[in-house]
């Protein structure tokens, strides 16, 4: 396996000379060797000369000169940087400019060592990649790295010609986003944002979902309404996209593209892309082309062609990307993509726990892309690698990411945009994902287990051998659970169970004890634990309840109120950022922090049965929609324990919801409460309405419009939604009628569920 390979490299470094070929760089501290660049060296190669040197003295404490190749004899001892004359002398069988973007030379000859390579940043790769593969430094991280340490290097005969597949390689974490830690990982993609002495990165002109930044609404709608969606025979913006068979709008959206990449030179792409919604446009014209193209997306790739060609006139080298997203994701049956235009597939709507290649959930998304390869030139693909919903929980797709990158290249795919955990600095192992997937990134046929071992043992020394089963646990908890694991999921009740939870502590506990005596392992440990933490403390009173019905173990926390106080604690130690997708941690915590406050007086239908014949369901484990505009946690001394959701009365939005997840099993008829108030201006009518919905099976198991005499006045109401055969996928809600003026607000103090009597 690699990481043996990787092992048995560096315990050989200082060892005797078996070849003679091999090259000794450094012999005790001291070497004849000087590191050679071209005489007018770019600011790359000058980069790639000091890393070099740099790194070298990190290693054998020896620090080679830096020196133009005309000021060293041509038989003299030197490590040749970049397009130095003499490499081509000394290779003249080296086609550089052949290899392909980013490609890599690393190769002997005599005492000589050339590190070279094609384009901007070809040399700079082969630095780090003879850095990393022959001499065994690791960048773990933007700050956290490993150089073996010997006096002595000596460095075999070498051959290596090398181009990644993909052209564009983005890793979307918060450590690769520092310039010099993403050209380390070789990444160059447009958010990195690599300086230019570092080799610069793939740059945008507007970055997908630009046709309104193009052609803003604010601007052109009064005067141009035709220019935009028409919907159900309206012309609209809301939620909308353009009319992409009107001539004047794409005129007019051609020179406004234009003027951006005037405005943005060394862009190599632009982008000419649907908003992030749905809303084509519906009007007869655009109809017919659908349905002559038997697909959305040709209306779409008829109008982008059609922006390219006129791009292309001005800026020949300027590629134009469009999405294949959502409802443009089916390619079409007659038009193909110019040669200048890049379809980026998104597989958004995918599963993650099985591969695309070969998972029957993926299907879909595999026929989409197998046909867009068969008519494109070339594709990007916008993948998504983490959970969005949910940051800091585990997520088991660890085994599909490599099987899916590999899948991606075999499709034409040149461009790859990994969405990871960005927001978050405490995600599922979110080191460990950046560092494996820009390997991969770079070779997609690296043993994508052997990267994994290495970066455990090589970042968390005597743990790696319990986190990686713990990683194993949770990978095969996904896949033995079925469950179709999107990028969006609240919580890990479909798939991850109680035993599971109680194994995967253990293997924490052990983790942690194998570190105890070194503080910085002992941080990193408890830091990766924080997801699984978070895991308990979303699903703790359901746990809690089922471990005591079955009579299991339980090893989730003994006081939550103090483990959530942790939770918080080294989260914000670690500057977490984001918990979910556009939802700050800071926002969260009151959240976080309310659902272990002390327990309400049991409601009067609950009052004297037994525990397991009832739940009580309060606000702070609601989940709110659009929480702070639709519905929002508030004080109120008439509820239950003194806090009560509220949702204004200016929207019928299902706001508050209850989901039961997959840990609520029973196959008893449980009867549905809802303790609610309304403030109310009007004096009849309705004040909100209620109900119980199916999400499996997709249908209303109760709907209930409360009316205004029966919901206002002082004190909170109770409300029977009726007996139901309750699970995972069901949830009971609430709704605000829409009244403004007449419905000042809408208050939901609890539910409450009792289970139907057995009868014998």
């Amino acid at each position: 396996m690699r990481y043996q390979m990787f092992l048995v490299g560096l315990l050989g470094l200082a060892g005797p000379a078996h070849a003679a070929d091999e090259l000794l760089l450094v012999d005790q501290g001291r070497s004849d060797y000087v590191i050679c660049v071209p005489a007018a060296a770019t600011p790359v190669e000058q980069t790639a000369a000091r890393e070099l040197q740099e790194h070298l003295r990190g290693v054998t404490g020896a620090e080679l000169p830096i020196r133009s190749e005309d000021e060293r004899a041509a038989g003299a001892k030197q490590i040749l940087v970049g397009s130095c004359r003499r490499t081509r002398e000394l290779l003249p069988d080296a086609d550089v400019e052949a290899l392909g973007d980013d490609g890599i030379i690393i190769r002997t000859s005599g005492t000589q060592l050339v590190l070279t390579g094609q384009g901007t940043r070809g040399t700079l790769y082969a630095v780090y990649t003879f850095l990393e593969d022959v001499v065994g430094c690791r960048w773990w991280t933007a700050t956290e790295s490993f150089l073996p340490q010997t006096p002595t290097l000596r460095v075999a005969a070498q051959n290596i010609a090398y181009a990644p597949p993909l052209e564009s390689r983005e890793a979307f974490y918060r450590d690769a986003f520092q310039p010099v830690f993403a050209a380390r990982l070789k990444l160059n993609g447009h958010h990195h944002r690599v300086s230019d002495e570092y080799g610069g990165h793939l740059a945008f002109c507007g970055f997908v979902h630009t046709f309104y930044p193009l052609l803003p609404p604010a601007k052109y709608f009064a005067e141009h309404p035709e220019w935009y969606s028409e919907i159900r025979g309206k012309r609209t913006t809301e939620r909308a996209q353009l009319c992409l068979t009107n001539e004047a709008m794409r005129q007019e959206l051609v020179k406004n593209a234009l003027e951006n990449l005037r405005k943005s030179p060394g862009a190599k792409f632009i982008s000419i892309s649907q908003n992030d919604w749905y809303g084509r446009c519906e009007c007869q014209d655009c109809l017919a082309v659908e349905q002559e193209e038997g697909a959305p997306s040709g209306p779409l790739l008829r109008f982008v062609n059609a922006v390219a060609e006129k791009i292309e006139q001005e800026f020949p080298d300027v590629l134009v990307e469009t999405l294949a997203y959502q409802y443009t994701r089916e390619p079409p049956r007659l038009v193909k993509p110019r040669r200048n235009v890049i379809i980026r597939l998104c597989s958004i709507e995918c599963s993650f726990v099985q591969g695309l290649a070969d998972g029957p959930q993926n299907e879909k998304f595999r026929q989409d892309i197998q046909g867009w390869s068969k008519i494109a030139p070339q594709l990007f693909v916008w993948d998504y690698v983490t959970n969005f919903s949910n940051y800091i929980l585990p997520h088991p797709n660890l085994r599909v990411l490599a099987p899916n990158i590999r899948f991606f290249v075999d499709n034409r795919v040149i461009g790859l945009f990994e969405q990871g955990d960005a927001g978050s600095s405490v995600g599922d192992f979110v080191r460990m994902r950046a560092w494996v997937i820009a390997r991969l990134l770079w070779n997609p046929q690296q043993d994508e287990q052997a990267l994994f071992r290495e970066f455990l043992d090589g970042y968390y020394g005597p743990a790696a051998p319990h986190l990686a089963a713990y990683l194993d646990l949770i990978q095969d908890a996904g896949q033995r659970s079925g469950v179709y694991l999107r990028c969006f999921m609240t919580d890990t009740s479909g798939w991850l169970k109680l035993e599971d939870l109680n194994r995967a502590t253990r293997l924490f506990e052990q983790a942690a004890q194998a570190v105890a005596d070194d503080p910085i392992l002992s941080q990193r440990v408890r830091r990766e634990r924080l997801p699984l933490d978070h895991a308990w403390l979303q699903r703790y009173d359901v746990l809690k309840r089922a471990a005591k019905l079955a009579g299991a173990e339980f090893l989730g926390p003994a006081d939550p109120q103090a483990a959530a106080d942790d939770f918080i604690q080294v989260c914000k130690q670690w500057k977490v950022g984001q918990n979910r997708e556009q939802q700050r941690f800071d926002d969260y915590e009151p959240a976080l922090r309310s659902r272990f406050r002390p327990p309400a007086p049991p409601p009067e239908q609950c009052r004297g049965l037994p525990e397991d014949r009832w739940l009580d369901l309060q606000d702070n484990q609601f989940n709110l929609s659009s929480e702070g505009n639709w519905a929002r946690l508030v004080d109120d001394p008439q509820a239950s324990d003194g806090r009560a959701a509220r949702m204004p009365g200016d929207h019928y939005e299902w706001a508050l919801q209850f989901r039961l997840s997959d840990d609520f099993s029973s196959d008893d008829r449980w009867h549905v409460y809802v303790a609610a108030r309304a403030e109310a201006q009007a004096s009849d009518g309705p004040a909100m309405t209620m109900g119980v919905y199916d999400t499996q099976g997709k249908r209303g198991l109760a709907h209930r419009s409360v009316s205004v005499p029966e919901a206002a006045g002082a004190g909170y109401r109770v409300f029977d939604l009726g007996a139901h055969r309750l699970g995972g996928g069901i949830y009971i809600w609430a709704a605000p009628p829409k009244r403004p003026g007449e419905i000042t607000a809408v208050y939901v103090d609890r539910i409450f569920l009792v289970r139907e009597e057995k009868r014998e």
